[in-house]
């Protein structure tokens, strides 16, 4: 299946999918005046819609935070035909268990030790996500284009979709997909 009939079909399975095969996006408080930055995820999706970010408390981005924020991460698909601008609130969460359960080899090359007192580990409950993604298809990209220099039309070329995590799972309102992009 490609990634278009999955964003239409199933786009929030679709997303959890990405953000498990993409290491990193960008990630940034709204209203800041400093620029998004990489940020390496860890993906919740059965403990609720929620990624997981260790940091330094003296970057740029914990101290903008002062106790939470609105945030925004964005990720895009290893093949450049997925993307996904994801929003909610982002917070430090201080559970020493939830420290110990996102430890990895990768955060150890930052950190020599989970008790570095530099350690902050930030808690990013998801609202709602916006999800582009297009064919894969070298021959349909190049149809579509054709095809749309001769007419008014624009080329379809992909599928949008939005989900909505504050509404139920399973719910018909947890996602909005529009076929026309």
């Amino acid at each position: 299946m490609g990634h278009t009939r999955k964003t239409e079909e199933a786009p929030e399975k679709q997303l959890w999918e990405q953000l498990d095969k993409v290491r990193a996006g960008m990630l940034g408080i709204e209203g800041s005046h400093s620029h998004m930055q990489p940020m390496a995820h860890q993906a919740d999706k059965d403990g609720g819609a929620r990624l997981w970010f260790f940091t330094s408390r003296t970057s740029d981005l914990f101290r903008e935070l002062s106790g939470g924020a609105h945030a925004h991460f964005c990720v895009t698909g290893k093949d450049q035909d997925y993307h996904a601008c994801l929003m909610g609130d982002l917070h430090e969460n201080r559970d020493r268990g939830k420290i110990e359960e996102y430890w990895n080899d990768h955060v150890a090359a930052w950190w020599p030790t989970k008790n570095d007192p530099d350690i902050a580990l930030l808690e990013f409950d998801l609202l709602d996500a916006a999800i582009w993604a297009s064919t894969r298809n070298p021959i349909r990209y190049a149809w579509e284009i054709q095809k749309a220099k001769n007419s008014e039309k624009e080329p379809d070329l992909g599928a949008r979709a939005h989900l909505d995590f504050t509404a139920p799972k399973g719910s018909p309102a947890r996602k909005d997909v529009d076929k026309s992009h």
